[in-house]
């Protein structure tokens, strides 16, 4: 780390939503595909939004002395070979859904949507897991080559998400574990976003009924520009689908429905799978207040998995950095990933089982 900076505190998310808002600004200065400006009424929503999760992250301050135990989550052997195993069946999890689907899902529209099964979601969740868990504990050199395995299986499968993520989770996880460099990090990160980019764009070409004009940077900040507009236009009916959208994200495994074809529904007017920021959802199910209560909730939570992380490692940075890597796509996408939703039930969990390890402790 550098100095007494902490580039991965739950702030950073502060930093992204500003970037992710510049890069929206681009498409919308050079009017990429007709886009013109949100109303200031989204502004406002997003200004009000990410002040709440600031007050979030800042609440959980307030717990810091008794969360600040030093008792560790103690990883023998036998869990280093349980997490290999995992790690190696969700691998071969993944490679078998590619085989299943009949191609590589990267370079057709078609086959895309074949390739997310509940096979992938999880080899995904077991992969995500036990990867970091391993580089964060066990400093393993051929984990490395088994992250890079995991790593172009998802790629393969077209899902920039994923595979963003992966990359966000290991870097951040680096960052508290092996204390990388200034340089490392920035070539990482020029990395993340050339493989965005390189991803996002075959992707996008690939879809058969589908014709972008584009170029791969126009795209880059049209998804930015694209996403701010159904936010924009989303605040219009606000509370309109009361809860769907929230039950699509925690059934949709079951019932194989994408809670995002209900955004671009209900807002656009027509199916199309849409992404609407991280305020979107909530606000659309529930509200303007429904969004600054999640966005209170999240930056809470993030606070303190990262007062534990800091102090206990391991499990706990590995856990901390699957999350924030996700609430850090979110900004774009929203919250309607069920995994997601899965990793933070089990931050709370963790954050409740400290908190009454160290009340049992002072009494």
């Amino acid at each position: 780390m550098f100095g007494n900076r902490d580039i991965f505190s739950p702030y950073i998310i502060l930093v992204a939503i500003i970037a992710y808002l510049l890069m929206a600004y681009v498409a919308f200065h050079y009017k990429i595909r007709g886009l013109n400006f949100p109303s200031p009424i989204s502004m406002i929503y997003i200004s009000i939004g990410s002040l709440v999760y600031t007050l979030g992250v800042l609440t959980s301050s307030n717990f810091k002395s008794p969360l600040y135990s030093r008792v560790k989550m103690e990883f023998s052997h036998r869990h280093e070979t349980l997490l290999l195993i995992i790690a190696i069946l969700s691998i071969i999890l993944a490679a078998w859904n590619l085989y299943n689907v009949g191609g590589i899902p990267l370079f057709s529209g078609y086959l895309k949507a074949k390739a997310f099964t509940k096979i992938w979601f999880i080899s995904y969740l077991l992969f995500l897991f036990s990867i970091n868990l391993l580089l964060a504990r066990f400093k393993r050199n051929s984990y490395y080559g088994l992250f890079i395995i995991g790593l172009i299986l998802s790629a393969l499968t077209g899902y920039r998400t994923t595979t963003v993520v992966l990359l966000l989770s290991v870097l951040i996880n680096f960052y508290y574990t092996r204390n990388i460099s200034l340089g490392r990090i920035t070539i990482i990160g020029i990395l993340i976003i050339s493989l965005t980019i390189i991803i996002g764009y075959i992707a996008v070409k690939s879809i058969e009924w589908q014709h972008w004009s584009l170029n791969p940077i126009e795209l880059f900040f049209y998804r930015a520009g694209y996403t701010l507009t159904v936010f924009d236009r989303l605040i219009q009916f606000e509370g309109a689908t009361h809860g769907k959208l929230l039950y699509s994200t925690l059934t949709g495994f079951f019932t194989s429905t994408d809670p995002r074809i209900i955004v671009g529904t209900t807002v656009l007017g027509y199916k199309h799978s849409s992404t609407s920021t991280i305020f979107g959802p909530a606000t659309l199910d529930f509200g303007f207040f429904a969004m600054i209560i999640q966005m209170f909730i999240i930056g809470l939570i993030l606070g303190l998995l990262h007062t534990i992380q800091k102090v206990k490692k391991d499990f706990f940075t590995a856990l901390y950095a699957i999350i924030l890597a996700h609430t850090l796509v979110w900004i774009e996408t929203g919250p309607t990933d069920l995994v997601v939703w899965i990793f933070y039930l089990i931050g709370v969990a963790v954050i409740i089982r400290e908190a009454c390890h160290e009340s049992g402790h002072r009494s």
